[in-house]
């Protein structure tokens, strides 16, 4: 299994390299063998992995420098990129529902996504959620507009909505209400390409992005 973890992410680095220079590739090169090493340990999934590097290679080429799985304060990041005194956060979300979940999907799947983007904005300057474009991520409307217009109210459901999977620890008040959601990155393994989107714009128009 671990041949052909191994020959999947060789793949996607195969598509990947015409359109990088060698210092690009080399960083690219680097992630790669980092997600192998967690492969071995039972730590990553090629799924997951693929988009995680899909996201590397379109900050790379943005500029940035890039770590995957990587630690922030006692908080790990799928993807974490530094440029300038500039940093951003992306989590990558797949849908995937555990059989646990089975009965309450779409609840277990709002919160989760609550939950990222209220825990791990705070830690960069830009928090971005990334996913494929055949899963369309539920969002809580008040997540998506600027900290000063969200009432109390809806940071009280949030908070309710999450507190039914996350507890340990809790997700804060003060969490919720400082939360950033800046954009979408839309990830297309077949070709190999990102399309960022503006978070109401991703709302109103992911749907349509594969048709």
């Amino acid at each position: 299994m671990l041949n052909r973890f191994r020959d999947d992410l060789d793949i996607i680095l195969g598509k990947m390299r015409a359109g990088l220079d060698d210092a690009e590739y080399a960083q690219l090169v680097e992630l790669r063998d980092k997600l192998i090493k967690l492969n071995k340990m039972n730590k990553a999934k090629i799924n997951h992995s693929v988009l995680e590097l899909i996201c590397a290679m379109h900050l790379i080429k943005s500029g940035f420098e890039v770590e995957l799985e990587h630690t922030v304060d006692k908080v790990l990041c799928d993807v974490y990129a530094i440029k300038g005194y500039g940093t951003a956060i992306v989590e990558v979300e797949t849908g995937f529902v555990s059989p646990e979940n089975a009965l309450d999907p779409l609840t277990y799947l709002r919160a989760r996504i609550a939950s990222k983007v209220t825990r791990y904005s705070g830690f960069a300057n830009k928090f971005i959620l990334a996913t494929p474009p055949y899963y369309i991520m539920q969002i809580h409307p008040a997540l998506t507009k600027p900290p000063r217009f969200r009432t109390d109210e809806e940071i009280s459901t949030i908070k309710k909505l999450c507190d039914l999977y996350y507890t340990s620890p809790p997700v804060s008040y003060e969490e919720i209400k400082n939360a950033r959601l800046h954009s979408i990155f839309a990830l297309d393994v077949d070709n190999v390409s990102v399309k960022e989107w503006e978070v109401n714009e991703y709302l109103g128009k992911a749907a349509l992005w594969t048709t």
